[in-house]
């Protein structure tokens, strides 16, 4: 299918205000007449973007990186906080550098030679010219991990006032109110990402409160997994009122009770991995009943897509009794929808993470922005569609993630490169 011959297919139901052309981001968030960006690669860290009038977006300034050792890709703000992650750069690739040694000792013995470049690549799955770069990453090593916390009352010069190192690969996906930050992060003597609690109270000196696992996390308490390496860990956790929605990957979705917030408790599970192939990135309650039912959404996030198996898409769960949560339906996209899904990574990855309606605003890869009703629990239906073109000099966009204001208007945030300020013609 041709761009030229499909560009009216394209968009529906949704138009474009303004497109801005910024270094691609993680995460984007929306508070008031200001957005902030948290960027994918360095030296680009975050930028701070006026958007009092959309049409007319407009760069207040950009918070640049000392070195390309980390990227601080997520942003959230409350009131004149914000906070960005710091995580290692390219940290999926950095994790093989500590099976480098193993690997080149396996190949010395059985080759009776030190193995090459090229032989040391083809053992760790890696290219070539990765193997250089795990060396030069186990040399240094890495404790930057963590996150930053930053007064924003001037949105032009932001000011720092903590930065809290954490442990290992550091801060990944988080969310924060006005008084705690509910970081994923590792911690020594934990396998994978786990919820350590911070309170907010005293921005300059954040202290730890409470921490959360998933039993077999804790190797250091004398806890084993009963998985393999990092499958089962936090990708992040949503608070809604005395309770946190949370995302574990592999291990699909838990409901913890923070009601006593020093010590979170577990009051609700489901796990949906095996089948489905791809891991749970977000889940996120409906803040009103729908059709009689509490329900929540959850989205899985596209990896390396396995043919003959399900690309990732969007749940919709009956979460009325916490002890018996079930599926009810699930959105997917079809590969015929765009004619980039097969030149780019294709498949679900994020949705707003707040609901104000029964609409959900969701990233699709190289699908772009989907809009799913869920007023029908049991048959969720696209509304509307946006799926930008592809940068220059790329070969497909990558729809990241989403947010919306309070005027209804969509903010779509690309990998790779770009922001899209869009308005949804069926909103009001």
């Amino acid at each position: 299918m041709s761009t030229a011959n499909s560009s009216a297919a394209l968009a529906r139901n949704i138009r474009r205000i303004a497109r801005l052309e910024i270094p691609g981001g993680g995460q984007i968030t929306v508070d008031g007449n200001h957005a902030y960006v948290g960027h994918m690669k360095p030296p680009h860290g975050t930028s701070i973007i006026d958007i009092s009038d959309p049409a007319h977006p407009k760069p207040l300034h950009t918070l640049m990186l000392p070195d390309g050792t980390s990227h601080t890709h997520k942003a959230r703000v409350a009131g004149d906080l914000m906070i960005v992650n710091v995580e290692q750069n390219n940290r999926h690739l950095m994790r093989r550098g500590a099976r480098l040694p193993e690997a080149e000792a396996k190949l010395a013995t059985g080759l009776g030679r030190p193995a090459t470049d090229r032989e040391i690549a083809a053992e760790l799955k890696v290219k070539p010219e990765d193997v250089p770069v795990l060396r030069e990453g186990n040399r240094r090593g890495y404790a930057d991990g963590g996150f930053r916390v930053y007064d924003i009352s001037d949105r032009s010069s932001p000011r720092l006032l903590a930065y809290q190192k954490t442990y290992g690969f550091g801060v990944h996906r988080f969310d924060m109110d006005a008084r705690y930050a509910y970081i994923s992060t590792e911690m020594e003597g934990y396998v994978g990402n786990i919820l350590v609690i911070y309170d907010l109270a005293r921005p300059d000196a954040p202290e730890e409160v409470s921490r959360w696992w998933m039993p077999g996390q804790h190797v250091a308490g004398g806890e084993t997994p009963t998985w393999q390496g990092y499958k089962n860990r936090l990708h992040h956790a949503l608070r809604a009122g005395n309770q946190l929605w949370a995302a574990v990957w592999n291990a699909g979705l838990r409901v913890i009770d923070i009601t006593d917030i020093r010590r979170p408790r577990t009051v609700g599970e489901y796990n949906y991995h095996p089948p489905f192939p791809e891991p749970t990135h977000t889940v996120l309650p409906v803040p009103f009943p729908v059709a009689g039912r509490r329900i929540a959404v959850a989205v899985d996030e596209e990896h390396d897509h396995i043919p003959g198996q399900p690309h990732a898409g969007l749940w919709v769960f009956d979460v009325t009794d916490l002890a018996d949560m079930r599926p009810l339906s699930m959105f997917h996209v079809s590969e015929m929808d765009s004619p980039w899904s097969r030149t780019g990574r294709f498949g679900a990855h994020q949705f707003q993470e707040h609901m104000s309606d029964t609409l959900v605003y969701c990233t699709w890869f190289s699908g772009g922005l989907r809009i799913v009703d869920v007023a029908d629990p049991a048959l969720p239906r696209g509304v509307g569609h946006f799926i930008p073109e592809p940068s220059r000099g790329f070969d497909s966009p990558q729809s990241n993630d989403v947010d919306v204001d309070k005027r209804g208007l969509i903010y779509l945030l690309d990998r790779n490169q770009g922001l899209d300020i869009l308005e949804y013609a069926g909103h009001g």
